[in-house]
C-alpha cells in the first residue's frame, strides 16, 4: 500500500456546490436527488463556507415519514435558509493530505466527507467511498 499517496489522487475535483446567496433549500435537496448526491459543499463565490448532507435535508422533510406532507415541506423549505441548515466552518483538508490522514479523520470524527481546499477555496472533496474504493484497490 502507498502510504504516502495523497488525497488529490482520489478526490472528486467536478463537485456539485450550493452557493449560500444565490441558491435555496429546494436548489439543494433537488441537486441531492438528481445526483444521487450524499454531500454538497456551501460556497460564497469560490470561498467554501459550509457543506450541506443528505441527512439534514432529510430531517426537514416531512413527506417520507407521513403521506401527503408535500407542502409541508415545500413550507418549511421556504421559511429556512441554507445558512441556517448548513454546518458552518467545516472540517477541511489540503490536497496533499495523504490517504491516511483523511481516513483516520473520517473514522475518528465519524464525518462522511470532507472539502478539500487550497486556503478557502474548495477544489475537491473526499468521501469515505473514495477511501474505500481506494484502499480495495490496494488488496
Amino acid at each position: 500500500m502507498k502510504k504516502k499517496k495523497p488525497v488529490s489522487e482520489i478526490m472528486t475535483t467536478d463537485v456539485f456546490t450550493a452557493d449560500v446567496d444565490k441558491d435555496t433549500l429546494f436548489d439543494v435537496k433537488d441537486l441531492i436527488l438528481s445526483k444521487n448526491l450524499r454531500h454538497v459543499p456551501v460556497v460564497r463565490g469560490k470561498k467554501l463556507v459550509g457543506i450541506i448532507s443528505k441527512t439534514d435535508i432529510d430531517r426537514l422533510i416531512f413527506s417520507r415519514v407521513f403521506e401527503d406532507e408535500e407542502d409541508a415541506d415545500e413550507a418549511v423549505l421556504e421559511m429556512l435558509k441554507i445558512e441556517q441548515v448548513m454546518t458552518h466552518s467545516p472540517k477541511v483538508v489540503s490536497p496533499d493530505a495523504t490517504v491516511r490522514e483523511v481516513a483516520e479523520i473520517l473514522a475518528h470524527e465519524e464525518f462522511h466527507a470532507l472539502p478539500v481546499t487550497e486556503g478557502n477555496r474548495l477544489v475537491g472533496i473526499v468521501t469515505t467511498t473514495d477511501v474505500i474504493k481506494y484502499m480495495l484497490t490496494q488488496y
